[in-house]
């Protein structure tokens, strides 16, 4: 009898965390300026116990999407004019995706960090200058992390903390050396590499970029897709892009961090 309790509630519980994450893209798409836009078809909350690291260009497994799922995630930013250009396109399409700031951005530009929080979208860490961490000692990798995050937090919540409010961090350049690996899975840190990109570091043009992204995501048909925000070619793309995913019948999957598990804790 008590394990059909058990079961029931399991279900109940399924079903109302079911329920809102389907109300999470119905607002979205309700919200929406234009009536046949892309939206955001799901939310997809990522335990970094669960998913400590993703992305099959750098690790063995990646995120449970379905067939023509993608997730939209921007590096490097905040730059205006870029940024602003991309987060317009974005919200003309009602799209939200995760944005990995460089620490130091966010502190010349935390205005454009609150925009980016304010329109719905995930931010995410990407230290503080960028550098090669394997070419660094751990303690000077370690603390370019920390002081990322402090600059990304005091951006956003006006507060200098070195603990983030979403645990999602993306190695500058891939570059993930196994003791800051471990580091980070130690704090809880979730590890993001991606499934395919768009290869705009590169000097093409945005059309370039679109049938790069076009030939691969064919290939691959879902994934985590790596952009670059503070890329201008990226955000003159972004329109045509998100025309592409709409046409061929792509869905957005929005990430979120997931919530602290909750222990019931007996009185004494």
């Amino acid at each position: 009898m008590t394990s059909m309790r058990v079961h029931r509630l399991a279900s109940r519980l399924a079903g109302a965390v079911t329920a809102l994450l389907a109300g999470s893209a119905a607002t979205n798409s309700a919200n929406c300026p234009r009536q046949y836009a892309l939206g955001t078809s799901r939310v997809l909350a990522v335990d970094a116990k669960t998913y400590p690291r993703v992305g099959l260009g750098s690790f063995p497994e990646t995120l449970p999407l379905a067939d023509h799922e993608v997730v939209l995630t921007f590096d490097d930013g905040p730059r205006p004019p870029n940024t602003e250009k991309v987060l317009t396109a974005l919200a003309q399409e009602c799209v939200r995706a995760t944005f990995f700031l460089v620490g130091r951005s966010s502190a010349a530009f935390p205005e454009l960090v609150r925009r980016i929080a304010t329109q719905g979208h995930t931010v995410a860490h990407h230290s503080w200058s960028h550098p090669m961490m394997s070419k660094i000692p751990l303690e000077q990798a370690r603390e370019d992390i920390d002081r990322g995050i402090a600059a990304d937090e005091l951006a956003l919540n006006g507060i200098s903390i070195k603990t983030p409010s979403t645990h999602f961090f993306r190695f500058p350049y891939f570059d993930s050396p196994p003791a800051v690996l471990d580091h980070l899975k130690s704090r809880g840190i979730a590890v993001f590499g991606a499934d395919l990109w768009a290869s705009d570091w590169e000097n093409i043009t945005p059309d370039q970029e679109l049938r790069n992204l076009i030939e691969r995501l064919t290939t691959a048909r879902k994934g985590i897709i790596l952009l670059h925000d503070a890329q201008a070619r990226t955000a003159a793309m972004m329109p045509a892009f998100l025309r592409y995913l709409h046409e061929n019948e792509y869905r957005i999957v929005h990430l979120v961090p997931a919530a602290p598990a909750v222990t019931n804790a007996k009185p004494p």
